[in-house]
């Protein structure tokens, strides 16, 4: 099967079986796994930050990030379509009591200066007490521009903001920017990143902060249940991740881009590609029909009048070739059936007879 679905979908390659295969273990709440303590080291130390700290999901660690920032009753801006904000289930408001004030994304994934100027609250008891600007890199396949990013964690620190960027993707930006990974989340207090997206881990993000705020996040990760024990199995495949699945990413950006070209190439309406993620318009009278024939075909997609193929380690080149080759025989098999009811419907044809008028309306 060819799975577009998404970047989680991954299967952990042979070497990475055999890292966590080998791995130490020990109890990660006692801080006693090794294999865990070295991804920890290692990724602090690498992103530039004083301190890393491995959790079960990114929801999770977004979640932890927000409420080791903010208190009860205060509030953090986020972007309308930021993930943290739009599917992570309200947790920051649920379970963190934060109140969120979102604002709406502009075309590039960023939000507005003026519109996080606008949004912070006055010191007036009247108001939530805004503490957190939080950023998502990459958003909907986007890289946000290094310029905007540096401009808008300068921003909020001289309004007395704190800054969080969620990272699932980050390494995808990375690789698309040409940035270092240091520069990328400078200015940013917090980080999360994804280690089970298109970095291939079978589980695992880290969340990066100063060590008082990881320490923080430490009891807020025992409160939410990701205070796994012996973790290590699942360190070690983010270790192994971060060592030697980085590079391989312009694979993924590079097959989005022929992903999209292919489908262009059928007439359809492709957003631009910046990394691995490809938006392409379904006409809605081709859904139905397209969910029934592309399984057959060995293609797994979400499909949508706006639908996401996502790129990934377990969809090289030749796969997308044969996910690009169903579409292409869905569409010439649609043409062909168009243009027979166009000759047959013709009044030189003498028209069809009412049932089958009725039943080839769709394709006029």
């Amino acid at each position: 099967m060819i799975d577009l679905r998404s970047d989680t979908v991954t299967r952990p390659s042979a070497a990475m079986r055999a890292a966590m295969h080998a791995a130490e273990v020990g109890d990660d709440v006692y801080g006693d796994d090794p294999s865990v303590n070295r991804l920890q080291d290692y990724a602090a130390d690498r992103f530039g930050y004083e301190a890393a700290l491995w959790f079960p999901t990114g929801t999770q660690s977004n979640l932890a990030a927000l409420m080791s920032h903010c208190g009860r009753g205060d509030e953090m801006i986020v972007g309308q379509d930021a993930h943290t904000y739009r599917y992570e289930q309200g947790g920051a408001a649920v379970l963190g009591s934060i109140q969120p004030q979102p604002i709406v994304n502009q075309p590039d994934g960023s939000l507005a200066s003026a519109d996080i100027a606008a949004a912070i609250k006055p010191d007036d008891l009247h108001f939530a007490r805004t503490r957190l600007l939080a950023l998502e890199n990459t958003i909907g396949g986007k890289v946000l521009p290094p310029s905007y990013v540096r401009d808008a964690t300068a921003f909020a620190r001289s309004r007395g903001l704190a800054t969080h960027l969620d990272g699932a993707r980050l390494m995808n930006a990375v690789i698309a920017s040409g940035q270092s990974e240091r520069d990328a989340v400078a200015g940013f207090d917090s980080l999360s990143l994804c280690l089970s997206k298109g970095l291939g881990a079978p589980a695992g993000s880290l969340l990066f902060g100063a060590k008082p705020l990881i320490a923080n996040a430490k009891r807020w990760r025992k409160a939410l249940g990701g205070g796994l024990r012996q973790a290590g199995v699942y360190a070690a495949a983010g270790l192994h991740a971060l060592e030697h699945q980085v590079v391989r990413l312009a694979e993924d950006h590079d097959n989005a881009a022929h992903l999209a070209a292919g489908l262009a190439a059928l007439g359809l309406n492709v957003e631009p590609v910046q990394t691995n993620m490809v938006f392409v318009e379904i006409a809605q009278e081709d859904l139905a029909a397209l969910k029934l024939y592309l399984p057959e075909q060995g293609v797994i997609a979400s499909l949508g009048t706006r639908t996401r193929l996502v790129t990934h380690l377990d969809a090289p080149r030749d796969k997308i070739d044969t996910a690009l080759a169903a579409f292409g025989r869905y569409y010439a098999v649609k043409q062909h059936a168009t243009a027979t009811y166009r000759a047959a419907a013709s009044p030189a044809a003498g028209g069809l007879p009412p049932g089958l008028a009725e039943l080839y309306g769709g394709m006029r």
